[in-house]
């Protein structure tokens, strides 16, 4: 048996409102890094295996579970937030800047594309998702995974409806279901693998 407890990363500069340029590199706010903590003092026992993606507010939210358990291993997967909106693009504007970009691009309901430079489509989030989901498939205990809203949105996606096709229906699809189900900063989503499929223990709101 496998249980993974995908965690959000906590209050980010972006989260809170501010102008943020490289995606890879925006930092936790105070309250993110209290978040963060909060996070660690919640685990009692050692996790087998930490993750964490490249990004520096995933590893950052990722740090006190670190030092609390010193002996665990921890590893970087791609586990990083769905970049869609060119970072070039994107330099020093604010989510509500960004606002009307957001909107454009998932109106267009066009899984394949790609705002160059520095972007992936949304059929690349869902292949990552899904590499993801097969590598976690080959193991057992605890992982605890650090990532994003919208990466772990499409993992809890993924497993509530298994979808065969990736086209503009089910990309309309998942806009509908990552909006009616927010996750909040550092909120924790508990799966289990039986060896034959994946089921969503915890969904905390």
């Amino acid at each position: 048996m496998l249980t993974v407890h995908f965690v959000r990363h906590g209050e980010s500069a972006a989260n809170a409102g501010n102008a943020t340029s490289d995606p890879a590199l925006i930092p936790l706010t105070e309250k993110g890094w209290a978040q963060a903590r909060a996070v660690a003092d919640s685990f009692d026992v050692a996790p087998d295996l930490i993750v964490m993606s490249p990004f520096e507010r995933a590893q950052d939210t990722a740090l006190p579970t670190i030092q609390k358990f010193p002996g665990c291993p921890v590893e970087i997967w791609a586990v990083e937030e769905f970049t869609y909106l060119s970072p070039a693009r994107c330099t020093d504007t604010t989510a509500a800047e960004r606002k009307p970009w957001v909107e454009a691009y998932w109106n267009s309901a066009d899984p394949d594309f790609e705002d160059w430079p520095g972007t992936e489509s949304f059929s690349h989030l869902i292949r990552r998702a899904r590499t993801v989901l097969i590598r976690l498939n080959t193991m057992t205990g605890k992982v605890v995974v650090f990532g994003h809203g919208q990466f772990m949105q499409a993992v809890r996606w993924l497993v509530a409806y298994c979808p065969e096709l990736i086209n503009s229906d089910s990309m309309g699809d998942f806009r509908v279901f990552d909006i009616s189900n927010p996750i909040a900063n550092c909120e924790c989503i508990e799966f289990r693998f039986d060896g034959r499929a994946w089921n969503l223990v915890v969904d905390n709101k």
